[in-house]
């Protein structure tokens, strides 16, 4: 299966936030952030900015995922809406509720939501096998840091962002300051009506720079 990382991003790169579901699953007031920041206030950027053209662009992404795989706080969150029965019959919570899903996870033990696997042991390894299964897609939603953690590893084929027209101003960014160099071959790209821009990268591993000149 081919890995593909799925992230909604502002202009200025920030992922944190982009729902006010997000809200609900942030940390005691005062204490730092994932980014070390404090009292992100900010949530619920994406949602006035998403249009029908973006939002079929996600269902259908959604549905021709083979399986996903998640970061815990992803996972729980999702977990807590689409594996309540958050809008029955949607194509979005048909595809969460009847696909595998793995979560890389050293602390989950009693995972509720069916067909479900914790990949806590080996999880390089474990991912390695995935993507070598016969099949179409392998879905990374949200999960910041465990898609920081695949592009460290070289265990991502595939990047799909959708870029919000809004700064942000703060919290936590998709790339951080200082990370692994990546070359990547656009795809795909498309606009939507109200300034979404949706790009599709092919990783192709690290990127060539200019030689020097004497």
């Amino acid at each position: 299966m081919k890995l593909t990382t799925v992230t909604n991003v502002s202009a200025d790169g920030v992922t944190q936030g982009h729902r006010r579901i997000d809200a609900g699953n942030r940390r005691e007031a005062g204490a730092p952030d994932e980014d070390g920041s404090r009292a992100f206030e900010r949530f619920g950027w994406a949602p006035p900015l998403l249009d029908d053209e973006a939002s079929t662009f996600i269902s259908q992404t959604f549905q021709r995922a083979d399986a996903f795989l998640f970061g815990r706080r992803t996972y729980e969150i999702f977990a807590g809406s689409w594996g309540a029965g958050m809008d029955p019959g949607n194509p979005v919570g048909e595809a969460l509720n009847t696909r595998p899903k793995y979560v890389a996870s050293t602390t989950l033990t009693d995972p509720r939501w069916a067909n479900t696997t914790v990949l806590s042991d080996d999880i390089a390894g474990a991912v390695g096998e995935l993507r070598a299964e016969p099949g179409g897609e392998l879905q990374v939603w949200g999960s910041g840091t465990l898609i920081r953690w695949l592009l460290r590893h070289q265990l991502v084929d595939e990047i799909v962002l959708l870029t919000y027209p809004v700064v942000v101003g703060q919290g936590t960014r998709f790339f951080p300051a200082t990370g692994p160099d990546i070359g990547l071959e656009l795809v795909d790209l498309r606009s939507t009506p109200k300034g979404l821009t949706i790009q599709t990268y092919r990783t192709t591993g690290r990127p060539q720079y200019e030689t020097a000149t004497t």
